[in-house]
């Protein structure tokens, strides 16, 4: 229950950061949109594969390389959009103003590094597929190789988290990133994984919150419409196009706030432990305060710089 308060505490004020300066909150809702309409044109070729192939072994092998593109393609752009966010962060907190521009530019300049991180979390995630697919062995076998990759993934989705923020704020490529990133969860992980459980019950709750009111409501509105028309075709086709546009509107208000908190603690995480290696490299014995939103989570815990 702490930790959910404290995950709590971290919303309410990366969320202030969000309010203060807008421009931190427009990368997630990029995202979104962008997200969208590359799922939508990578669904056509995975359709047309099933529409002319079937389920023939050529038709797999198509289904597998268009999955395999889409994933990619997938996690570019969310990579490219979370990248930004932190950056943005970043410049808030260290110059206090994030800048689009700025954030643009440097994604740009480490558009490779992402490529290289989005690879590499496309292989976790065929990986993890592979493993749910697998009809091989005894069930014993198959449910510890499922959990095995299941870790695996969540592991490295966490350490992406914290990969971007070293991509983007000191240029480091994908080998020096996951050494960073290991010193940081090596001499931190107690505190970051249960810090990062609260932040992401917070958000998980959010998101179920929403989902349920935007199905009610949509339902409520929707069935309103038909039942006002008479069960008319026209009613109909309204009622349900209006029902599901509201329970969209409220999965998407939820995805922009899972979506922007995330990224904002962990690039809180990142700079605060960045602040701290850098005091201890100059040989400074001195305690470094994390940023006031990741304070909240930690309990205004500080790094020791000795």
């Amino acid at each position: 229950m702490q930790s959910f308060s404290r995950g709590w505490a971290f919303l309410q004020q990366a969320w202030q950061m969000a309010f203060k300066d807008k421009d931190l909150i427009k990368p997630s809702i990029f995202a979104l949109i962008a997200g969208t309409i590359v799922s939508v044109i990578g669904v056509i070729p995975i359709v047309g594969a099933a529409i002319f192939f079937g389920d023939s072994q050529f038709g797999n092998i198509l289904y597998f390389v268009f999955g395999a593109i889409l994933v990619f393609a997938q996690f570019i752009v969310s990579y490219i959009f979370s990248g930004m966010t932190a950056y943005l962060i970043y410049g808030y907190l260290a110059e206090g103003d994030g800048r689009l521009d700025k954030a643009w530019a440097i994604v740009q300049r480490d558009f490779f590094d992402i490529l290289t991180l989005a690879a590499a979390s496309t292989a976790v995630n065929l990986l993890r597929s592979a493993a749910q697919r697998n009809r091989r062995g005894g069930a014993l076998v198959r449910g510890a190789a499922r959990a095995a990759t299941g870790l695996f993934e969540t592991l490295w989705t966490e350490a992406a988290y914290l990969i971007l923020p070293a991509m983007v704020i000191d240029d480091l490529n994908l080998k020096g990133s996951l050494e960073r990133v290991w010193k940081i969860t090596r001499e931190n992980f107690l505190l970051i994984g249960i810090s990062t459980v609260g932040v992401r019950w917070v958000t998980g709750l959010i998101g179920f919150v929403f989902g349920v009111v935007g199905a009610l409501l949509g339902f409520a509105i929707g069935y309103g419409v038909i039942a006002v028309s008479g069960g008319e075709t026209v009613g109909l086709v309204i009622g349900i196009g209006l029902g599901a546009l509201i329970f969209f509107m409220f999965i998407t208000v939820a995805s922009v706030i899972g979506s922007y908190t995330g990224t904002a603690y962990h690039t809180c995480l990142y700079i605060w432990a960045r602040y701290v290696e850098i005091a201890r490299a100059a040989g400074k014995s001195v305690k470094i305060a994390a940023p006031a939103p990741l304070a909240a989570v930690l309990g205004n815990t500080v790094g020791n710089a000795a």
